[in-house]
């Protein structure tokens, strides 16, 4: 019966998915979490309308390139034989009136300065969008990382109710034995000692994972608490690539590298526009009407064109000062290109080492977790044959324990890592 209990309580701890009272788990894959993620999230969902508004930016800087058409109506009152005679420097006379017309005024050219603006706006909105592919990495790395914290808490909890379920045995059986008079009451309190300390891991394993629950809910960009059924993908066994061949596709690949160089050719680009300030700008208007109202000495209909070349002479060198500006602000940019592309290929290489080390963690807390086994086969022997204390028992039951805990953190550590440094790469969706 006491075999059979334990069969059981393994059974349990292997297969049950704890839900909260009430819940349904939700059953996802870690595609689907991204996926939920990249489509839910509010900090996706404001990138991406960001993005959307930097679009707008050339379109408004390239309205300077086409005709501006307006209609205009006017009806004037005025005393008879009037004129202003204060104020403005105007046409003073002033005759009752009504009229309707039209006035059109194109810039004919302004030598390339608004094709410049356009063009720098254009790489400004790219640098946008970019900084939106960015986010969308963030949010998926942030996923990840809850993603499998929540498939590392409930492995963890399966690990304590497997010491919980061990140890319950091990209690049964040394009272078992002390009733027999083969073993004391000393090893009787040991024994449970070990129990209450497995219960403790259980207790802590449980609230870990209602917390892991929580983060992954928020990951996915809902503030309502859910529970997840997660489906675990095999344990990739592939080595990592090697680090020297990483850092080219990264500088190639990250998006906040590419929202710099984009931001840098923006500058240099509104250099160019800035560099034309003192060309002349040439213009044309035309203004035509009716004015079926007006003094009889005035034509029922009216219409004039004009061409107007506005050639800057001496504004206190606010031009100069303007094309300085920009010029630095391009070299700055410049900057701060070189210091990202030092920073990611840094960044690459501490992923790689973090990756791989995490790597060989999981080798080595095979081995561990093997060898604790067999110590405890022994111990188990040795302590039935009474040739040992309660002292190294309980000791190697501990050490299976500790080494299935550094067994399970491993794998998932090193799934997480490789996520980081996909998101180095600039690999992550």
């Amino acid at each position: 019966m006491k075999l059979l209990r334990f069969a059981l309580l393994v059974i349990v701890a292997l297969t049950a998915s704890r839900t909260a009272e009430g819940q349904t788990a939700l059953r996802i894959s870690l595609r689907e979490a991204r996926a939920m993620a990249v489509q839910r999230h509010p900090l996706v969902h404001s990138a991406e309308l960001n993005a959307q508004a930097a679009d707008q930016v050339p379109r408004q800087v390239g309205a300077a390139k086409y005709p501006v058409v307006q209609v205009h109506t006017t009806g004037v009152g005025a005393l008879e034989n009037s004129q202003i005679t204060a104020g403005g420097m105007s046409n003073s006379s002033v005759s009752t009136r009504a009229a309707a017309g039209v006035s059109v005024s194109q810039t004919l050219t302004d030598f390339g300065r608004t094709d410049s603006l356009v063009e720098s706006s254009r790489l400004r909105a790219r640098s946008v969008e970019q900084t939106a592919t960015a986010t969308r990495a963030q949010v998926v790395l942030q996923v990840d990382r809850a993603y499998f914290a929540v498939l590392r808490a409930q492995s963890m909890l399966r690990v304590a109710e497997q010491t919980v379920a061990a140890r319950l045995v091990v209690v049964e059986q040394i009272e078992a034995l002390q009733r027999s008079g083969v073993k004391s009451g000393l090893d009787v309190s040991f024994a449970q000692y070990g129990l209450s300390e497995a219960e403790l891991l259980r207790s802590r394993s449980e609230n870990d994972l209602q917390a892991a629950y929580t983060e992954l809910s928020l990951a996915i960009g809902s503030r309502d608490e859910h529970t997840f059924e997660l489906v675990e993908d095999p344990l990739p066994v592939e080595p990592l690539a090697s680090r020297f061949d990483l850092i080219e596709p990264a500088l190639a690949n990250r998006p906040e590298l590419k929202a710099l160089r984009f931001d840098r050719d923006a500058a240099n680009r509104f250099l160019e526009a800035e560099k034309k300030l003192d060309n002349p700008t040439v213009s044309t208007t035309l203004n035509a009407g009716w004015a079926p109202f007006r003094a009889d000495d005035l034509s029922r209909r009216y219409g004039a064109v004009a061409i107007n070349v506005t050639i800057p002479i001496f504004n206190g060198r606010l031009f100069e000062a303007r094309e300085s500006e920009a010029e630095l602000k391009a070299r700055a940019a410049e900057a701060l290109v070189k210091e990202a592309e030092n920073r990611i290929a840094r960044d690459v290489r501490a992923a790689w080492f973090n990756a791989d080390s995490a790597f060989q963690r999981i080798s080595l807390a095979s081995q561990l977790l093997g060898h604790a086994r067999e110590s405890l086969e022994l111990a188990q022997e040795r302590y039935r044959l009474g040739l040992s204390s309660i002292v190294e028992l309980s000791q190697a039951l501990l050490s299976v324990t500790l080494a299935e805990i550094e067994h399970e953190n491993a794998k998932y550590e090193y799934l997480v890592r490789r996520s980081i440094l996909d998101y180095h790469r600039g690999m992550l969706p």
